[in-house]
């Protein structure tokens, strides 16, 4: 007897949602030859599993069970913003057409009925994880920029504007640094465009590896210009990840012998500090930062300086 939980190793995971364990013996000794698979045998259990860390691929998922019908389950999933691109196949007895209708209104990928042909299901599960890997690649081009690995500047604006609404609700601070490499288009036009590449990617990495908070975000606002989100910290918190920032990029020794601040890759750190309300904007937090960013340049380079809500200047 196969019971829920995990069955074998496979990269691509494959939630079976029936209240008919013979269904799911049938399907799960098929697909656990390719896929991990999993299995929950009502939608309560399904929903636990879905919204957990480790989300499945796709979803086998049969309409007629207790308590809370498949229809309910395919609802709730495709309400979530984490889960609604996961595929969900009925696989149901209901042959009507105005089930399917209802499936595929719901947000169904597929609606399968039994008796069905294993084949065709297993063809079908192909072509659908196909598709869903292709749309998130795309999907990653679209978020990530190309050179650096880190998100562009269009997540960036979205994350922001996300994080705005946040600490507004939860009147909480929200700090924004932005970073600019200090003497950049000397380093360019005396090491190359090759090399400076390969700089910023260096420095992406730093950024990345300063954060320690799943809600803190690092991305590439433009050129030489970087820009780190940090949701619910106040200009203490602000100063602190910026110092270390600066600290680490210095720290890596990459020469800049035509710098004129120092003889390796230095950068300015500009941030503010403030808590929403409906008069405040993302782009304003993004001028302050800017203003603070453009005052560390003006009071030589290689320094931080943050200002805090009502824009006193914190400087190192």
């Amino acid at each position: 007897m196969i019971t829920p939980g995990d069955m074998t190793s496979a990269k691509d995971t494959i939630l079976i949602v029936d209240d008919t364990p013979t269904n799911i013996q049938v399907l799960a000794q098929a697909l656990m030859k390719k896929y991990e698979v999993k299995v929950a045998i009502n939608g309560p259990a399904a929903l636990k599993i879905v919204m957990g860390n480790e989300k499945p691929d796709l979803i086998l998922l049969d309409i007629m069970m207790p308590d809370m019908d498949g229809y309910e389950v395919c609802r709730r999933i495709k309400q979530d913003a984490g889960t609604r691109n996961i595929p969900i196949f009925f696989i149901t007895a209901r042959d009507e057409v105005s089930d399917q209708k209802k499936g595929f209104d719901l947000g169904a990928a597929d609606y399968i009925v039994k008796p069905f042909e294993l084949a065709l299901v297993m063809a079908r599960i192909n072509v659908h994880l196909r598709l869903k890997r292709k749309t998130e690649r795309l999907e990653k081009l679209a978020s990530v920029d190309g050179l650096t690995d880190i998100p562009n500047r269009r997540t960036l604006e979205s994350t922001l504007a996300r994080e705005c609404r946040r600490s507004m609700r939860n009147s909480k601070p929200l700090s924004v640094l932005m970073i600019d490499v200090d003497h950049f288009k000397a380093y360019n036009d005396n090491y190359g465009h090759g090399a400076g590449d390969e700089c910023l990617c260096a420095l992406a990495k730093v950024l990345e590896a300063s954060l320690r908070r799943p809600t803190d975000f690092a991305g590439r606002y433009g050129g030489e210009e970087f820009a780190i989100i940090l949701p619910d910290c106040d200009t203490d918190g602000a100063m602190k990840v910026a110092e270390k920032i600066r600290t680490r990029i210095a720290s890596l020794a990459i020469p800049h012998a035509f710098s004129g601040t120092a003889a390796h890759v230095t950068v300015s750190i500009g941030g503010k500090s403030m808590l929403f309300n409906a008069e405040t904007s993302g782009d304003e937090l993004l001028q302050k930062a800017d203003q603070a960013l453009y005052l560390a340049k003006e009071q030589g380079r290689d320094r931080v300086i943050i200002l805090d809500s009502a824009d006193s200047v914190y400087s190192i």
